[in-house]
């Protein structure tokens, strides 16, 4: 066994251990955010038509506040983050704002489209400990829809087999906008010969709302949900509503258990719901964390956002909600809301 196979090997397992201590943690204590997804930059050098996420002209976030923002969810008892954007490889000190996120012990996750992917940029993202990297690939030939093809990027996937020391997560997608949905069972299959794993996500619209799959899109989603090796991101039970065009009955924890901080620091319930709460992070306490904890989202039972489900699934057997504050009673003293366990 090679030294770069015997590192993946030693990694694996400490991420599994570190996801079971995560997941213990999620039980035991319910004042702390799980997993908060943190914008560096909302620039990207795409420009998918199904996507609302990025800009063509944003400059990067300056690195002393994307520290401090890092510093605070720390503060908070933050176990996961996650950098998103925009394309995140578009800030140029990425690597020091992972390294910020290991120092504090919390997990390191990205998100990118992996156009920027070289050998050296990969090794970096080993030394920087980034822990789990994720790629969404759309098709397997460039379209009007999206440039996120498999004949781009699996060059790109070949240096990551190459290289990583981390874990590497291919998502396919089938749903709203994708032209031809059998390319995701394709893409699928490639994932798991490269040895990475591999989930599938069903595309929302503009609000992050549901629009059924047809036969044959539900067809290759359940042949996909299959496959892989299994991990707590295959923790997707609701996608099989998801896809038969029915509700959810679940209990969102966005604004809580899940945090998303855009660009200019502002607490959002997540990708889709920018706006809401929009609370600065420098001022989020743990009073903010209880009463979203609490508080019913009315988006909910049609909501495609993977990231907010899963974590949402720690908590589902407790703590009912109450039905969502309007915007201009947010910052109204709270009432009648319990305290937590532990903050």
């Amino acid at each position: 066994m090679t030294r770069l196979a015997l590192r993946r090997k030693r990694n694996a397992v400490h991420r599994r251990l570190r996801d079971f201590r995560m997941i213990g943690k999620g039980l035991l204590f319910r004042g702390h955010p799980i997993l908060a997804h943190l914008i560096p930059i909302r620039r990207c050098n795409l420009a998918c038509s199904y996507c609302n996420e990025y800009d063509d002209h944003s400059k990067p976030v300056p690195i002393a506040d994307m520290l401090r923002r890092v510093d605070l969810l720390a503060a908070l008892g933050t176990t996961i983050i996650t950098i998103s954007g925009g394309e995140p490889f578009l800030h140029p000190e990425l690597d020091d704002i992972i390294r910020r996120v290991r120092k504090h012990g919390i997990i390191a996750g990205l998100i990118t489209n992996g156009y920027l992917l070289t050998g050296e940029r990969i090794q970096r993202l080993n030394r920087a400990g980034v822990e789990q990297l994720q790629i969404s690939i759309d098709n397997l030939m460039p379209d009007e829809v999206s440039k996120k093809s498999l004949k781009v990027l699996d060059q790109k996937l070949k240096l990551l087999a190459e290289h990583a020391e981390f874990g590497v997560n291919i998502n396919s997608v089938v749903g709203s906008g994708i032209l031809n949905p059998q390319d995701a069972l394709v893409v699928a299959r490639r994932a798991v010969e490269l040895g990475f794993t591999s989930t599938v996500g069903i595309i929302h619209d503009g609000d992050g709302q549901l629009r059924p799959l047809n036969p044959l899109e539900k067809g290759i989603f359940l042949k996909i949900k299959e496959m892989g090796k299994r991990s707590y991101s295959r923790i997707n039970l609701f996608q099989n509503n998801i896809a038969k065009g029915l509700p959810n009955k679940w209990r969102c924890r966005a604004g809580g258990r899940y945090l998303y901080i855009c660009e200019n620091g502002l607490v959002h319930y997540c990708s889709q719901q920018r706006g809401y709460p929009g609370v600065p992070l420098e001022t989020y306490s743990k009073k903010d964390i209880r009463r979203e904890y609490f508080t019913e989202k009315s988006c909910a039972p049609y909501c495609t956002v993977t990231c907010v489900q899963q974590v949402a699934m720690i908590d589902f057997w407790r703590d009912p909600q109450k039905p969502q504050p309007s915007p201009t009673n947010r910052k109204d003293p709270l009432v009648e809301i319990p305290a937590l366990v532990r903050d």
